[in-house]
């Protein structure tokens, strides 16, 4: 856990607010400090000694009951972005409430000049075909905002990142289409209590210059157990980076704590076994979840669409990297053009600083529809934070398609199962390919090294074969694994070596009662 000391920056995060928009005026003199995240923490730090107090209910409930078409009607008009006057390189679309977003976010302006908050306007939006642009209420405020950038196009400001709902919000890189998200924080995932769902209340957004490649964000976070401070420094690109620094208070014990956490969809892949009809042979935004340990190991996961909820955990401490990948780039592999499930973009979360020891979550949950998103990742402290004691962590999220670096050598692309041919056994052949692995001659195939958690009391590996496989450009990797307990989880681990060194990432499965 990485202890702050105020004053000092830590990592940059994006807001989304909700709560009454009070209009207030800041004005600094020419002499006066800037504003920055210090100002936010001292807000948070205030916050977290008074009770929460709850906005939902100040979005009247006639809006809150109007259905998808009628919110769906309900524009933003692209003359009234901010910053369009500017000629700015950001400009920034509000997002009204209604429907789902029962609160609204306090949107702040900071300027050389000082902080001025900004307003809800009806002017702003096209309500359609809608009639009741007349009964919102003045002082409503937005539900959210998103940011464009000519990420693309020089002539054109294309969305690059989104806060909205919650402390969720999403972003892409120059080829991708919108797919996982990231939240601020996550508080008591899968806890029998149920888990909680701060949110940003309050958004600074600092002007910069009309030809800047880079924009700050504050956020003011809140929710019954924990306030928090966050500043987001975003570059758009090939790769879109999200530079995230965070300052966290606790009104309270929580039990367990999520950093960086990631939230997709997987509905189903080669790997699932299926029980449903669908044309499509996978349908996920995200096929795995990649870990880089600070030894320097890296581990694949394979994601999957379980029968009941299933977590599971990777003691990864002081860690170098983790993310939700969407390895599989192929059209083929999804064979949706509305969709676009080839082009949802990874995201990948780097530490700065020592996060000390601790540990990556991943929560598998099951969905009958891709509607739903069932897949979080997170990395928590093994040393929960003490109430009232500030803390706060500080990291890069990269948004992008693909990169052969992550990780630098062999992969597995492809990972397949079936039943096997004995009783109580499972089939598994997982294709690897990248670093290396191309150049070996089928003379001289790499050597398989499968490991079983629990060893052979729970488990055993049969019927083992490695094999050149010029579709993938690498070798393909079989084996069946009979389940000396079916009624235990089989934790299973294997990667591809030759004589001297391992030549592939370790590909990492459990095999479920």
């Amino acid at each position: 856990m990485q202890r702050v000391t105020f004053g000092r920056p830590i990592a940059r995060l994006r807001p989304l607010v909700f709560s009454l928009v009070i209009t207030t005026l800041f004005l600094f003199t020419p002499s006066a400090r800037a504003f920055d995240l210090d100002d936010v923490a001292a807000k948070a730090q205030q916050m977290s000694t008074q009770p929460f107090k709850d906005p939902r209910g100040e979005v009247p409930q006639w809006m809150m009951d109007i259905d998808y078409d009628q919110w769906r009607d309900i524009r933003f008009r692209p003359d009234q972005a901010l910053w369009r006057d500017r000629q700015s390189n950001f400009q920034v679309q509000f997002f009204h409430p209604g429907m789902y977003y029962d609160r609204t976010v306090h949107i702040n302006v900071v300027t050389p000049a000082g902080v001025q908050s900004l307003p809800f306007e009806t002017r702003r939006f096209d309500y359609g075909k809608n009639t009741f642009a007349a009964r919102i209420p003045r002082e409503l405020g937005y539900a959210g905002f998103r940011i464009h950038y000519p990420i693309k196009n020089p002539a054109y400001h294309d969305e690059v990142i989104v806060f909205l709902g919650a402390s969720y919000f999403r972003a892409l890189g120059r080829k991708e289409v919108y797919g996982i998200s990231a939240r601020g924080i996550a508080i008591d995932t899968l806890a029998p209590s149920g888990e909680e769902f701060p949110y940003f209340r309050e958004f600074w957004l600092v002007q910069p210059e009309p030809a800047a490649t880079e924009m700050t964000i504050y956020a003011l976070l809140d929710g019954p157990s924990i306030t928090g401070a966050y500043s987001f420094v975003l570059r758009p690109g090939e790769r879109t980076t999200t530079a995230v620094e965070s300052r966290l208070f606790l009104r309270k014990k929580v039990g367990k704590l999520g950093i960086a956490p990631l939230t997709s969809m997987f509905f189903h892949g080669e790997n699932t076994n299926r029980y449903f009809d669908d044309f499509r042979p996978e349908v996920h935004d995200s096929d795995g979840l990649l870990l880089h340990a600070r030894a320097g190991e890296w581990l694949w996961r394979p994601l999957d669409n379980p029968h009941g909820p299933h977590l599971s955990i990777f003691q990864l401490p002081d860690p170098r990297g983790f993310g939700l990948i969407q390895r599989d780039r192929n059209f083929a592999s999804y064979q949706d053009f509305e969709a676009n499930s080839e082009l949802r973009p990874s995201a990948w979360v780097e530490p700065r600083g020592d996060w000390g020891a601790g540990a990556v979550e991943l929560v598998e949950l099951p969905t009958a529809s891709d509607v739903h998103d069932n897949i979080v990742a997170y990395w928590t402290p093994a040393v929960q934070p003490k109430h009232h004691e500030p803390f706060g962590y500080a990291y890069t999220l990269v948004w992008y398609g693909d990169d052969p670096a992550l990780p630098p050598g062999g992969r597995a692309v492809a990972t397949r199962r079936d039943a096997g041919t004995g009783k109580d056994t499972v089939r598994f052949v997982i294709d690897f390919a990248g670093g290396a692995l191309a150049d070996l001659p089928a003379d001289r195939p790499p050597r398989g090294e499968i490991a079983v958690a629990g060893g052979d009391t729970v488990a055993m590996v049969l019927d083992q074969h490695v094999l050149k496989n010029p579709h993938a450009g690498g070798w393909r990797l079989s084996f069946q694994v009979g389940r000396l307990q079916p009624k235990k989880v089989v934790e299973l681990r294997a990667f591809l070596a030759n004589d001297r060194d391992a030549l592939t990432e370790t590909w990492s499965y459990p095999v479920l009662p």
